[in-house]
């Protein structure tokens, strides 16, 4: 025994009085039934550690493997070391073995006959700094959620585009009726204007692999640009997609499209197109003077003018 608690420590006061007053006065006294104190005084030798709780797991179970059964599954195992478990489950079920295959599974992993696969780790590679604002901006697209339409809008299709600067954590964000690549270049060349008036160039943007950013992934056509792709070769503007089925590598604008989820989406209602375009440029605005903490608690707005300052 590693430690002595404070209810082995009560158990032996309650015994040791029973010993020397009884069992009616023991349970009296200490408002225990007379039943818990006899099981406490058969198990009791004299030292505390026999007062100690005991595992209620019971030794045997009515449907657990015999030995015949477990002697049978280690043959087989020794004898077949390479037999997947489907077809050694098939083969002990010729010779009489009647177990399911998830009752077959528990007991070899009981017996260390074979080992669970170990799952594969995620690790993240070291995330390369921006240093200057424009070196890389990444671009989604949300949908907006049926929730918030209703009236006119209630039948089309609304979609926001959204860039995000990774050094600064400026956002443009721009409506569009239409999620496709003619949608992406405009985007693109009202993005480039953006920045530019605040006196940011564009050098990189990084998005996911949808149609309406590029063809890579479609075998026929893999060499067809699209025409976002044109204009931003047309623009000098670098390209980066990331790895297909990975969203958290273009993180940051998907954690921004949660907070437009949480503090927008949940709080608003379009009755139309242009009702939506007027209040996500009002959002826009509101969400780039919002304090971060990765920017040492300054906004978007306050972090890129601290910078002009510094950099004139």
């Amino acid at each position: 025994m590693n430690s002595i608690t404070q209810d082995m420590k009560y158990r032996q006061s309650l015994v040791e009085f029973a010993l020397r007053h009884g069992v009616w006065k023991a349970s009296r006294r200490h408002n225990r039934a007379r039943s818990y104190i006899y099981f406490w005084l058969a198990r009791y030798d004299g030292n505390i550690e026999s007062l100690a709780c005991q595992s209620r797991r019971p030794h045997r179970h009515p449907n657990q493997h015999t030995e015949q059964e477990i002697k049978l599954l280690r043959d087989m195992c020794r004898r077949n070391p390479t037999l997947g478990r489907v077809e050694l489950w098939c083969r002990l079920r010729k010779r009489g073995y009647k177990r399911s295959l998830s009752g077959l599974y528990r007991i070899l992993y009981k017996l260390n006959l074979q080992t669970k696969p170990k799952k594969k780790v995620y690790k993240p590679k070291p995330y390369q700094q921006m240093t200057f604002p424009g070196e890389r901006i990444q671009v989604d697209v949300k949908i907006v959620p049926k929730a918030c339409k209703v009236g006119e809008a209630a039948q089309e299709r609304l979609v926001q585009y959204t860039a995000i600067d990774e050094f600064t954590r400026l956002r443009y964000l721009k409506a569009y009726q239409e999620q496709n690549t003619y949608s992406s270049k405009d985007f693109l060349l009202s993005m480039v204007n953006y920045y530019t008036r605040l006196g940011i160039e564009v050098h990189c943007i990084q998005t996911d692999n949808g149609l309406e950013f590029t063809n890579r992934l479609i075998s026929s056509q893999t060499t067809r640009l699209t025409a976002f792709e044109t204009t931003a070769q047309t623009l000098g503007i670098k390209l980066k997609h990331i790895r297909p089925y990975t969203p958290r590598h273009n993180g940051k604008v998907e954690r921004s499209h949660r907070e437009d989820v949480k503090r927008f989406y949940s709080r608003r209602t379009f009755y139309s197109y242009e009702d939506f375009a007027r209040q996500l440029t009002a959002w826009q605005s509101r969400s780039n003077r919002l304090p971060m903490r990765p920017l040492g608690f300054l906004s978007p707005v306050e972090f890129l003018n601290e910078y002009s300052v510094q950099h004139v």
